[in-house]
């Protein structure tokens, strides 16, 4: 995991370097990753939530650069400085006020359509730091494109063999978890070759002094400095920046502890915010990039600290979890023939714990010494590239509109039998779909534009959409066939207030705040299809829902594993 959260947060940061006069570096990324990975594991109330230097946060900082620098000659860091402050005032307004109770609204039609759009920025930024190896010398661009896409690659397969069946489970588990560091220690090695792929003279990572900031500057901002106009100027930058935390801080703990991760304790998304406003508003004084809620990270230090074993593959799992004491009751009672028969592999229990995040935090921390700066500095930069390609990729391969869109474009007699999207006429699913890809254009159009920083008002503002017309344009059913619930997990519905009936519609008809198909309507309609009722459209829809088969309901949980790895 400090691979994880290191690699990508220096990725972003190379371009972000580029892109801001060199006002945000190595150094100043190091210290804002260990900070927040040192304040929440200690008094968050949920540490499961991975936070740190996200690429939008990039995005966001280097346009308001073009805006304050480039056409109005402001001082950056002090502008910034300020941003955070008021970003920082509307996390606590927002956390005060419970406001963090509305990502009950967010489902999978929200998420999907911001996690496809993460993935396209991010193999966009990994395209463009590999034309920036060209002016420097031509075979170290083309070297640089062999190393990323070939870094990329060992990434991607390391953590297939996490779902392949051959060889030890021990060994492909650790392939798949450790494959960041091992590719990143390999593919640095390579670039060190003697002979001509060291005269290919590469660009490595910048380094700096060690505890030092990037410029000729001291740690804290003379942010008092800035113009009153200025201060006043910042403010809406501030509230657009505590908008895309909120979505993006709030869908990452969501991830982190959704239903298919045992988590037992409680949520505590109101104070969680309401830490992240202390840790920006410390960022901005300190002239560090505001870190929070990492979507990729989250869940995948969910995945790491998750307990798999392997069971009867008949035998039935919430989810792909079958808790810790019916798994040792498996256990005793199939001793004799458990190694003869054909076995699944299910989550048993989740150890949730603070130490393992703060030892990262420190381990952070203590990356800005000289000899772990010296050792990054042998680090070629498109390493850094691959990162945002694989990273890009798994954001991609795995998201439901890819999914969806491929159906509608598959052969109709090459699509088995079974699929879930057969009882859904291709009709809804261009229509739920082609939202997702309309939504999805217009914030990727925008953040090719000056006016990038208003993209998390596009992303929010198809939660609304889908709250108000969702359910008017899809039946229930329909709906809980193309869509899904983003807070699924009890332990989360404690926190934002409400009952998990109202989102899942578990003992009720609909579920009000999603549209969702509740369990009575589900039962009713399968006592339909049992008596006289079995022509009715919307019952034949549930009955081809419920009879798919449980190999594809095995394979559907292997592959969100796997996507969720990458």
């Amino acid at each position: 995991m400090y691979f994880i959260n290191l690699l990508p947060a220096i990725a972003y940061v190379l371009d972000m370097r580029h892109r801001t006069g060199g006002a945000y570096s190595i150094n100043e990324v190091i210290l804002a990753s260990a900070l927040a990975a040192i304040v929440f594991p200690i008094f968050s109330v949920q540490p499961l939530t991975i936070v740190g230097v996200t690429g939008l946060i990039n995005l966001f900082n280097y346009t308001d650069y073009t805006i304050v620098v480039e056409h109005w000659g402001i001082d950056y860091l002090q502008f910034q400085a300020w941003m955070l402050i008021w970003a920082a005032i509307f996390h606590w307004l927002f956390a005060v006020f419970n406001i963090c109770d509305y990502t009950r609204f967010i489902t999978d039609m929200t998420s999907e359509t911001f996690g496809f759009y993460v993935g396209i920025v991010y193999i966009q930024k990994g395209i463009e730091l590999l034309i920036l190896e060209f002016p420097h010398s031509q075979s170290g661009g083309w070297l640089s494109v062999t190393v990323a896409i070939l870094f990329a690659l060992t990434v991607y397969f390391m953590q297939k063999a996490g779902s392949m069946s051959f060889g030890p489970f021990w060994f492909r588990k650790f392939l798949s978890d450790y494959s960041f560091a091992l590719a990143a220690v390999w593919w640095t090695g390579f670039t060190h070759i003697p002979g001509y792929i060291k005269e290919a003279n590469l660009e490595y990572l910048p380094i700096t002094r060690a505890f030092f900031p990037s410029q000729d500057r001291s740690w804290a901002v003379p942010f008092w400095e800035l113009p009153v106009k200025w201060v006043f100027v910042s403010l809406p930058f501030g509230f657009l920046l505590m908008l895309l935390f909120y979505f993006d801080h709030n869908v990452s703990g969501l991830m982190a502890q959704a239903r298919q991760y045992p988590v037992k304790k409680p949520s505590g998304f109101h104070w969680d915010f309401f830490l992240l406003g202390i840790t920006t508003i410390v960022s901005g004084i300190l002239g560090l990039p505001a870190p929070n809620g990492l979507v990729p990270q989250a869940p995948v230090n969910s995945e790491s600290l998750s307990n798999f074993n392997r069971i009867d593959v008949e035998y039935e799992d919430n989810e792909g979890v079958v808790p810790y004491q019916d798994y040792n009751d498996w256990k005793r009672r199939s001793e004799a023939d458990r190694h003869r028969i054909e076995h699944k592999i299910v989550r048993t229990s989740l150890v949730e714990q603070r130490v393992s995040y703060l030892a990262i935090g420190l381990l952070t921390l203590g990356t800005m010494t000289r000899p772990l700066l010296v050792a990054l500095g042998t680090m070629p930069r498109a390493l850094f590239a691959g990162v945002f390609l694989v990273v890009g990729w798994g954001s991609i391969e795995g998201n439901g509109i890819t999914h969806k869109t491929l159906f509608l474009l598959r052969d109709p007699k090459m699509t088995p039998r079974g699929h879930i999207l057969l009882s859904v006429p291709k009709r809804k699913i261009a229509l739920f779909v082609g939202i997702q890809w309309l939504f999805f254009a217009m914030t990727f159009a925008i953040s090719q534009t000056i006016a990038a920083i208003g993209f998390p008002v596009i992303i929010t503002l198809l939660i609304p959409l889908r709250f108000y017309f969702g359910p008017k344009w899809f039946t229930p059913v329909e709906l809980s066939l193309l869509d899904a619930p983003t807070a699924n997990s009890p332990a989360v519905m404690v926190s934002i207030g409400k009952d998990i009936a109202r989102v899942t519609g578990e003992g009720l008809e609909v579920a009000p705040d999603t549209g969702f198909a509740g369990t009575r309507l589900k039962g009713r309609v399968a006592s339909d299809v049992a008596g006289e009722d079995g022509d009715d459209q919307e019952a034949e829809r549930l009955r081809m829902w419920r009879i798919r088969s449980r190999e594809d309901e095995r394979e559907a949980h292997i592959q969100n594993i796997a996507s969720i790895r990458r």
